[in-house]
């Protein structure tokens, strides 16, 4: 099955009003940023997709990518471990207003939430929280001596992911420290939509090299010169 699509604009047309979405990206490294600027055209064009949950590692940066789409009031809630990054003024200004809510989950969690939800798992335990506000309300229980928080799955209906190399039934390998999250969030949401720096022929990539295998890929679009987030912000660019 052939799952390459066009353009960024396409492979997001289906994403519609409060859906779910994963979006791949330690900061800037492995972030879709093209994948996420097409999804704001359509919402400046159309006022959709609106009121969407993120699941993201952090809360945006300046004026692009998640931080633009918060601001441009896309996002109604935002599950995440760092929202105060190197400039979270676009999310700190709508968190402040109440214009946004904020689900914080220490980032080892947050991965195995999401692990957990492409595995099938609905719950598991965990140390991490136990005693904090982040536990409040949450199932407790001890093992072996020690106390452990209940933590839920993550899934999602879509998640926007940016990988190394993508062949045209959705197999995918990633550059480096730009793979973070997006492996995980290709099995935990129904669809999973991958822009890639080059699409290349089924068999052009060894079987042993493959990070996602296809079967948790729904489309591809190759993005041949990605932006990146860092860059952008430092040449002080805004979107849209």
């Amino acid at each position: 099955m052939d799952k390459t699509i066009a353009t960024p604009a396409e492979a997001v047309a289906d994403i519609g009003d409060n859906a779910t979405v994963m979006i791949g990206g330690f900061g800037g490294s492995g972030a879709p940023i093209e994948l996420i600027h097409a999804l704001i055209d359509r919402f400046v064009k159309t006022g959709s997709p609106r009121n969407i949950t993120v699941v993201n590692n952090n809360a945006g940066n300046g004026h692009v990518g998640l931080a633009a789409m918060i601001e441009v009031g896309m996002v109604g809630k935002l599950i995440c471990s760092f929202p105060r990054s190197a400039d979270p003024r676009v999310f700190t200004q709508k968190y402040l207003a109440g214009e946004i809510a904020l689900e914080l989950v220490p980032q080892g969690t947050l991965a195995e939430r999401i692990r957990a939800g492409g595995a099938g798992i609905p719950a598991f335990y965990t140390p991490t929280s136990y005693g904090t506000e982040l536990a409040n309300g949450k199932p407790t229980a001890e093992f072996d001596g020690r106390p452990y928080v209940q933590e839920r799955w993550l899934k999602a209906d879509f998640a926007l992911v940016k990988a190394h190399l993508g062949d045209r039934l959705g197999n995918l390998t990633y550059n480096k420290a730009a793979r973070n999250f997006g492996p995980l969030m290709c099995t935990a949401a129904r669809h999973a939509i991958v822009q890639v720096s080059k699409v290349v022929p089924p068999g052009t990539i060894d079987p042993e090299h493959v990070v996602t295998p296809g079967i948790f890929v729904s489309r591809v679009v190759e993005v041949p010169n990605p932006a990146q987030e860092e860059l952008l912000n430092r040449a002080g660019a805004t979107y849209p």
